[in-house]
């Protein structure tokens, strides 16, 4: 399975539809590395330009994998030895691209319905049994800016609970489309 999670703190909007950079949140950095691991993820990409969050993503890791928190902890440790983090997008794509030897398949994530690139998710996964190298990106905030959508080759079909209310958390969001993607329930 070729499976890559990117979480996008730049370029992402704020609830004016500005685009900003998001901060750093360390339950994301802690529960969506778990939640790779438990899963089989490749790598999981926290996606910030800002070198303040990069250092503190950096202390974090440092401490669960090499200080006290390793010993401590040693499945933690397990779990954020994927993360991977990078100054952009691009600079996430093209790392994936020389592992694999190819362009992974982008796939982006929104809470609105954008027909003209929504893929579902049996498409997804059924590209995922194929082989192919898949790189989901999650937003931060207020979501992905239009530049990364545009850039994406897809866009997977929202999350629909019971309500119209569709603010997930991004931890929560990743662990329902992850499961229905590579769950073992619906992948296999």
């Amino acid at each position: 399975m070729r499976v890559y999670v990117g979480l996008v703190h730049y370029p992402v909007y704020n609830k004016n539809r500005e685009m900003i950079a998001s901060s750093v949140t360390t339950l994301d950095v802690h529960d969506i590395a778990r939640l790779s691991r438990t899963y089989d993820v490749k790598t999981y990409y926290i996606i910030t330009p800002l070198e303040e969050q990069q250092r503190l993503i950096m202390d974090i890791l440092n401490h669960w994998t090499n200080g006290y928190g390793a010993k401590y902890n040693p499945d933690r440790k397990e779990a954020l030895s994927l993360v991977r983090i990078t100054s952009s997008l691009e600079d996430a794509i093209d790392e994936i691209e020389e592992r694999e030897g190819k362009r992974p398949i982008i796939i982006s994530t929104d809470a609105n319905r954008m027909e003209e690139k929504t893929i579902s998710y049996k498409e997804t996964s059924d590209l995922i049994k194929k082989g192919e190298p898949i790189f989901l990106l999650l937003g931060t905030a207020w979501g992905l800016y239009k530049s990364v959508l545009d850039m994406s080759d897809y866009i997977l079909e929202p999350i629909y609970g019971r309500s119209n209310y569709r603010h997930l958390s991004v931890r929560t969001a990743a662990a329902i489309i992850i499961d229905r993607l590579i769950g073992r329930y619906n992948y296999g």
